[in-house]
């Protein structure tokens, strides 16, 4: 299937900064990365690109060079701009995640628009855009590294789209049933009596609340095996 989503880096001047993007895009599932007029012409194949991007040699190896905007927007039919700087004109701002609802479900080829890192988009580039997207920072601090700000908006784009399932990395724990609660309470109790804190003559509610304890805490069948090996060793002879 086509990748329906492009990044779009324009005149980027650190080659570290397109490795860390293509990472970025990796690891929610994106490939098509454009970039117009990078200052280096070879940044594709510097060392300080392969570096950062870390494992996604295969974003880079299909990334596309340009000389215009207009080139890296080929094809696409709703183009995301990012910037900060007010301007007086052009297409309304959005905060990313408000604008992603919509725009998932629209089928169009999106495609989103990075700037220079130190002076962010030109206002010619903006204008070509549908919708211009605002990052919400911290109003005293907005200042986003490249990459990071390709990361952000290709996480928030990739749950709109659906995201991805959360693997599992361990097995569920099997539970103690019924049974494996009862004698662990009964060893409970014995080793109670055994190191003089219980009065077998005159229990009161401690076994039930006891009982009652180990059912809130939804133990697993290896926390029982540890909490009797613990009752075990409480009463072995000391040397």
């Amino acid at each position: 299937m086509t990748d329906p989503t492009r990044f779009v880096l324009v005149q980027t001047s650190h080659a570290g900064n397109v490795g860390a993007a293509a990472r970025a895009m990796k690891v929610m599932g994106f490939t098509d990365l454009v970039l117009v007029r990078p200052r280096f012409a070879d940044v594709l194949a510097r060392d300080e690109t392969v570096a950062m991007a870390s494992g996604a040699t295969d974003v880079l190896a299909g990334a596309r060079v340009v000389d215009t905007l207009a080139e890296a927007l080929d094809g696409i039919t709703h183009a995301c701009a990012t910037a900060m700087t007010p301007r007086d004109f052009g297409p309304p701002t959005f905060a990313p995640r408000a604008h992603f609802t919509g725009l998932a479900a629209g089928g169009d080829r999106v495609a989103f628009v990075f700037g220079p890192e130190r002076t962010g988009l030109a206002n010619e580039d903006v204008y070509r855009c549908h919708a211009c997207l605002s990052i919400p920072t911290h109003p005293d601090y907005g200042s986003l590294n490249l990459a990071q700000a390709v990361q952000l908006l290709a996480y928030d784009w990739r749950q709109a789209l659906g995201g991805f399932e959360v693997a599992p990395r361990t097995a569920d724990a099997a539970l103690a049933d019924a049974a494996a609660i009862d004698g662990l309470v009964e060893h409970w109790r014995d080793t109670l009596v055994a190191i003089g804190f219980l009065d077998p003559a005159a229990p009161k509610k401690l076994l039930p609340r006891l009982h009652q304890a180990a059912n809130r805490l939804k133990l697993t069948t290896e926390e029982v095996h540890i909490l009797r090996g613990i009752a075990r060793a409480a009463t072995l002879p000391r040397t």
